[in-house]
């Protein structure tokens, strides 16, 4: 009797914004964050297993390892699923190119807690917590033999993904008038690094709706209050360690938009904006409602189909560059890269990820008892926060490589301040 083959394992090309993460990959530093869901229960590794089998055949272009070809990288779904990972000494550990030859992603398991480590390449945050919560909801159908309706991004993990989930939505909705690029540099927070990559966590975890009650105190929504909070931090600690203001730097936040919500896309890679609101240092005191309409304003004039459209067109049309195409992959690589550190990261202090709500089908929420969202730090600034909300609670979750926790500290006191009851978390030594 004659084999069965293999059906090909499945490739795509990088989508427009994950081009430029291989190429600004650097020795101990790579673009890649995690996404957990803690339970109320141990975690059986052998079910977590067989669960991720069944899971990685239905998000190929998520379960996929990072490949070199001769003019662009590009993303092959894997072949079978990785083993499961035990928790280091710090989250985010550096992923090597070598290990997303293999797999570009990582799944680990800490005592009742499921993480999933995701290089950026693969799919941003909405596209990752549809792999997450798919996985979760297999583990916990196999462990206790329940079904769990498909609903809230849940979704039929037996059958095969559907084209619109594989497309590249930046090609589809790149306008035909390309936004400008000019933009000034933020002040850097400064700081001696921890040896050996270590990265320190620290989660401040308040009432969702005592949150929001006193973002609408000031006429705005999450994203924009703890926004303003953490640009009203970085001015104060600027001011604590440079009392000469003349000589301050502008403080910008780079805040990501989900473009799912501006366009329609089901797309499950990357697809994603930003914004970056703005306060000029050097003009002296800002009142919190100053910065909060700083924010909002930006945010309400920036989230429209119009400019997003013209932001997409000018990454797209530099894709489209007959030089930049025909140049080959080690060339390019060095290109993208001058420009990723040349006007990348230095337009803003660090970024402010709002992953939004987190909603689970009922019968999960018996079992999930908590949500959490981690950004790597940047490349080249110390850095980064991710947050969201779940079962009324809102997690912040602030990372950096530097010793010095000042803008914690500054952080955690606007909202002391401000009568937000928060506890801290750290994972600091």
């Amino acid at each position: 009797m004659a084999k069965s083959k293999k059906n090909p394992l499945r490739w795509v090309r990088l989508d427009n914004a994950a081009k430029i993460y291989p190429a600004a990959m650097r020795k101990n530093w790579s673009n890649i964050y995690r996404q957990s869901m803690t339970l109320y229960e141990e975690i059986d590794t052998v079910v977590l297993k067989s669960a991720l089998e069944v899971t990685v055949k239905r998000f190929p272009s998520i379960a996929a390892r990072l490949r070199r070809g001769a003019f662009w990288f590009y993303l092959q779904q894997v072949e079978a699923a990785p083993e499961i990972q035990e928790e280091k000494s710090h989250p985010l550990c550096y992923m090597s190119e070598k290990e997303m030859s293999k797999y570009a992603f990582r799944v680990i398991a800490y005592r009742n807690r499921i993480a999933v480590e995701f290089f950026h390449s693969l799919t941003d945050g909405t596209g990752a917590l549809i792999f997450l919560k798919n996985l979760v909801a297999e583990y916990l159908e196999q462990k206790h033999n329940i079904s769990i309706p498909f609903e809230q991004g849940i979704i039929d993990r037996r059958v095969p993904p559907k084209s619109e989930e594989l497309e590249d939505s930046f090609l589809k909705y790149a306008g035909r008038v390309p936004a400008s690029r000019r933009d000034t540099n933020a002040w850097r927070v400064p700081g001696e690094k921890e040896p050996e990559g270590f990265i320190h966590v620290t989660c401040f975890k308040a009432d969702v709706d005592s949150a929001i009650a006193l973002a609408h105190k000031y006429g705005c929504t999450l994203t924009v209050f703890f926004s303003a909070v953490m640009m009203q931090a970085l001015m104060n600690y600027q001011k604590e360690l440079n009392p000469n203001t003349a000589k301050h730097k502008p403080i910008k936040l780079l805040i990501p938009i989900n473009l799912r919500t501006l366009f329609k896309s089901e797309t499950l890679r990357n697809f994603a904006m930003f914004t970056v609101p703005e306060i000029d240092a050097r003009l002296g005191e800002y009142s919190f409602e100053e910065i909060c309409k700083a924010v909002y304003h930006k945010m309400g004039y920036e989230l429209t189909q119009k400019h997003m459209s013209a932001v997409i067109a000018k990454n797209v049309n530099d894709e489209k560059n007959i030089l930049l195409r025909l140049v080959p992959l080690p060339l390019k690589n060095i290109v993208m890269k001058a420009v990723f550190d040349r006007s990348g990261e230095r337009k803003s202090c660090l970024s402010m990820s709002n992953l939004g709500v987190v909603r689970l089908p009922e019968i999960m929420q018996k079992y999930v008892s908590r949500v959490d969202f981690i950004l790597g730090v940047q490349a080249t600034a110390p850095y980064n926060c991710g947050f969201l909300s779940y079962n009324g609670k809102v997690y912040i979750n602030l990372t950096r490589n530097i010793r010095d926790a000042g803008l914690e500290r500054h952080f955690f006191e606007i909202l002391r301040d401000m009568g937000l009851e928060v506890t801290v978390e750290s994972n600091r030594n």
